[in-house]
């Protein structure tokens, strides 16, 4: 082989691993999860609490009344003491951990119904894809979010 084509091939070889590595780099950023993600129907703030990734409620169509603005009561909450406070900025996710690029061990409060639940999560292809679940992951349902855009409306 002419050493212009080794030479040639050698530097495609190093731009493919160079670009491989960078893309691997983006994906497995340690914080990504954190910011604010929407469905239609739910918009959270994800944030970095320490060790462990916890989310505030910012929006929701099931836990705002009528006019879409106020937000209900905590009403089934387990305590007693918290069924008079509002749903808005409640914290509804605690405790993720990341590991391997994905975070486990969370919890997810539904202030719907007052029940919570296991969670894991994990963020690819720009999207977080939130699993809550009863014992088993297998017993459960994942919501897919989107990074919410800076034009997402009046849903805060």
């Amino acid at each position: 082989m002419p050493r212009w084509k080794a030479l040639a091939a050698a530097g495609i070889v190093s731009m493919l691993i160079a670009g491989t590595t960078g893309a691997l780099a983006q994906s497995k950023k340690p914080d990504d999860i954190v910011g604010i993600w929407e469905t239609d129907s739910l918009k959270i703030d994800m944030f970095n609490a320490g060790p462990e990734y916890n989310a505030r409620l910012l929006w929701g169509d099931k836990v705002v009344e009528a006019d879409g603005k106020t937000f209900k009561l905590d009403a089934h909450n387990p305590d007693p003491s918290l069924r008079s406070r509002s749903l808005k900025g409640i914290v509804l996710i605690k405790g993720l951990t990341r590991k391997d690029g994905k975070y486990t061990g969370g919890t997810l409060y539904d202030g719907r119904s007052g029940q919570s639940y296991n969670c894991d999560a994990e963020v690819a292809e720009g999207e977080l894809r939130l699993r809550g679940y009863v014992g088993v992951s297998l017993l459960g349902r994942t919501v897919v979010f989107r990074r919410a855009s800076a034009a997402s409306g009046s849903k805060s």
